[in-house]
């Protein structure tokens, strides 16, 4: 037995998916480090701010807006009462965004910028109203509501400026499209992560329940079985080697960057290389090779950036081995493929059955 080969795919198959932690492991981290310098917290989970908004006492949990403001929780769930229409709207693009309502917070007023829908295009009144909204601070459209504001109060811009929080709620701005599309991609990015990261840790842990293995289904014997003998011929006596493709008695093994794959030489009916030209501009650096392989039950491998004379001895080898399998690419080989795999009998029984109904 050949100690370098002892378990090879096994080891190949966690070492393929350890380095394919990297990525979400990766994405978690930035996502965490945005966090640092932005309320990604506050905006998937708002800060649930119970009954009216009020400056909590010494002895309470801490609600006011200066408070959530400034830890970074800037979106909330809060309930409002006695608002009043300040006679203003806010335009974007010639549509109307949001209509601005004032209303009592301690010895303060509070802007509140609503939705059209929330507030029925601009009521004069509403007695209570629970939105989910942002907290902005020291807004420009603000200041400009407040000019206006004191112009129609005939107040000084100091004396409404005084009465006035300098933090007020946006409605719109907690629920415009760029800020929903920014929630929706953190949250399915956190789960998509952390799903990937716990799939990828299982197959780390049991090979055999990775889709290498589990693609074996179908080959007459129980994938784990078709592992064990793919290990043992490659342990004992490869006949073809080269730096991630191996031949064994009875398997074609694959084991490169791009994944892992085992085959059955007798499964297999379709092989062709395919070259691709490496360039900058126009300077071409290299050539390199890829090769396919087709086997039964629509079993596609790809072995890319390859040297010909590896593949070239890879095809060789497997047509020597197994006299039924097509080499080279050509619409012929390709009809032919598709007539062993059932491909066009489908397309002829859609077409049937669609002739029929028409």
């Amino acid at each position: 037995m050949i100690d370098q080969f002892d378990h090879y795919i096994t080891k190949n198959i966690r070492s393929f998916y350890e380095r394919k932690l990297v990525f979400p492991i990766v994405v978690l981290v930035l996502l965490l480090v945005l966090s640092l310098f932005y309320p990604v917290k506050s905006m998937i989970f708002p800060s649930l701010v119970p009954g009216n908004v009020k400056s909590a006492s010494a002895t309470e949990e801490r609600y006011d807006l200066g408070y959530l403001y400034n830890h970074k929780q800037k979106y909330v769930y809060v309930t409002l009462e006695d608002l009043y229409f300040t006679g203003y709207r806010k335009e974007w693009l010639g549509s109307t965004d949001g209509y601005y309502y004032y209303t009592l917070l301690d010895d303060d007023c509070l802007i509140v910028l609503l939705e059209p829908e929330s507030c029925q295009q601009g009521i004069s009144t509403i007695d209570q109203i629970t939105i989910q909204a942002e907290i902005l601070k020291n807004a420009a459209t603000e200041d400009r509501l407040l000019d206006h504001l004191a112009e129609d109060l005939s107040w000084s811009k100091n004396g409404i400026t005084e009465n006035f929080s300098s933090y007020m709620l946006s409605e719109p701005d907690c629920n415009d499209t760029i800020t929903n599309l920014l929630r929706w991609f953190i949250v399915l990015s956190v789960i998509g992560c952390v799903g990937a990261i716990l799939l990828y840790l299982l197959f780390i842990l049991v090979p055999t329940l990775s889709p290498p293995v589990l693609k074996l289904n179908g080959y007459g014997k129980r994938p784990r079985k078709i592992l064990e003998e793919a290990e043992e011929e490659l342990a004992t006596l490869p006949q073809l080697a080269t730096e991630d493709m191996f031949i064994t008695e009875h398997y074609f093994i694959e084991t490169s960057s791009f994944g892992v794959a085992i085959v059955p030489i007798q499964e297999i009916i379709w092989i062709y290389k395919y070259s691709t030209l490496h360039k900058l501009l126009w300077h071409h650096f290299s050539i390199s090779y890829t090769l396919h392989i087709t086997a039964k039950h629509r079993r596609y491998i790809r072995c890319p950036k390859n040297i010909k004379s590896d593949i070239d001895g890879i095809m060789d080898y497997l047509a020597e081995a197994n006299h039924d399998i097509l080499v080279g690419f050509s619409e012929e080989n390709r009809q032919k493929v598709e007539e062993l795999q059932g491909d066009t009998a489908i397309l002829r029984k859609i077409w049937a059955f669609l002739s029929k109904r028409v």
